[in-house]
C-alpha cells in the first residue's frame, strides 16, 4: 500500500506531510507489522480489491503487477484471477514484502517504489496502484513508470480515498480531530484525495484515454471498540496522530469519535477516486 512519502510538482503533497510529521513528532511510516496494516486498513482495502480489478478490467490469461502492494490485499485478488506465475507486486516496505512472501513462496514480490519499477518496458497487460498514488514521493513519476511497464493498449489504473471530500474510512477520525484542534492537518490536501486531483495527476503522467469514476466500500464494525482499536497501533498518518498524543488528549478524541458514532454495531461507508486510462 505505500510509497515513501508524498509530492506534486507543486510541491503541495510533500509540505503536508512535512507538516503532518512535525505534529505528530514522529516520521510517518508503513514500516509495521502485516497484521497491524490487516487490522487498520486491511478491513476496508480487502473489500476494495475485487471491485477494483473489476473496474480496471482484469482477466484471466493477462499479466498484472501489483504497485505498493502492502501485504497483499489486492495481490491476493490478481492471484485468485490470474494465478500467482501471472502477477508481480513491489513495495518498499520490509514487513510487508516479507508478509507477501510467507504467503507465497513463488510471486514475484520485490522491494521497490513505483518512481523505480524493477521491470522491463511494456511487461504486463495491467499495473494497479491501489490507496496507494497520495503516498507517492513523485505521484507524476509514479505514474509515468506505471505507463512505462505497461504493453501498448494495457491498462494502468488508481484509486485513492475521497479524503477531500470527507467519505474515506478514516474522514471521521479526522472530523473529530479537527473538532478538538482547528490545527490538525489531515489527508485531505494529499495528491489524488480531492475530486479531479487523481485524474489530473494522469494527464500530467502523459497516460492516454483517461476515464474516472468512484467506487464504494461498507465494512461492518460490531462496537466502537472494534472501530478504533486499531488507530492505536501506530499505521499511517492517522496512526501516528493518535498515538503520538499525550495520554489525556487520545483520550479526549477517543470520546468524541464515540460520540459522533452510533451506539452498537455500526457501518462505515467509503468511496474512492478510480481512474484508468491505456498505455
Amino acid at each position: 500500500m505505500a510509497t515513501s512519502g508524498a509530492t506534486t510538482g507543486s510541491g503541495l503533497g510533500i509540505t503536508v506531510l512535512a507538516a503532518s510529521r512535525r505534529q505528530y513528532g514522529r516520521s510517518v511510516s508503513f514500516e509495521v507489522a502485516a497484521d497491524a496494516y490487516n487490522r487498520f486498513m486491511g478491513r476496508y482495502s480487502g473489500p476494495l480489491s475485487s471491485d477494483f480489478a473489476n473496474w480496471a478490467g482484469v482477466r484471466a490469461g493477462e499479466r498484472a503487477l501489483d504497485v505498493g502492494c502492502g501485504p497483499g490485499a489486492l495481490t491476493r485478488v490478481l492471484i485468485e484471477r490470474l494465478g500467482v506465475d501471472a502477477v508481480s507486486a513491489v513495495d518498499p516496505s520490509l514487513p510487508f514484502i516479507a508478509s507477501l512472501r510467507q504467503a507465497f513462496p513463488t510471486l514475484d514480490v520485490q522491494l521497490a517504489v513505483a518512481e523505480r519499477l524493477p521491470y522491463p518496458d511494456d511487461l504486463f497487460d495491467h499495473t494497479l496502484a491501489q490507496l496507494v498514488v497520495h503516498f507517492m514521493t513523485d505521484p507524476v513519476g509514479g505514474l509515468q513508470e506505471m505507463g512505462r511497464v505497461t504493453r501498448p493498449g494495457g491498462t494502468v489504473s488508481a484509486c485513492v480515498w475521497d479524503f477531500g471530500g470527507e467519505r474515506g474510512p478514516i474522514s471521521l477520525l479526522w472530523r473529530a480531530a479537527r473538532d478538538l484542534d482547528p490545527s490538525v492537518v489531515d489527508e485531505s490536501a494529499l495528491p489524488g484525495a480531492r475530486e479531479g486531483d487523481l485524474e489530473r495527476l494522469f494527464h500530467a503522467a502523459g497516460l492516454a484515454r483517461v476515464e474516472s469514476g468512484e467506487l464504494t466500500v461498507s465494512v461492518h464494525h460490531e462496537d466502537f471498540e472494534q472501530w478504533w482499536a486499531p488507530y492505536t497501533l501506530g499505521v499511517g498518518p492517522a496512526g501516528a496522530y493518535v498515538t503520538g498524543l499525550e495520554e489525556e488528549r487520545r483520550t479526549a478524541l477517543r470520546e468524541h469519535c464515540r460520540e459522533l458514532l452510533p451506539e452498537g454495531s455500526f457501518d462505515v461507508t467509503a468511496q474512492v477516486w478510480a481512474v484508468r486510462a491505456r498505455a
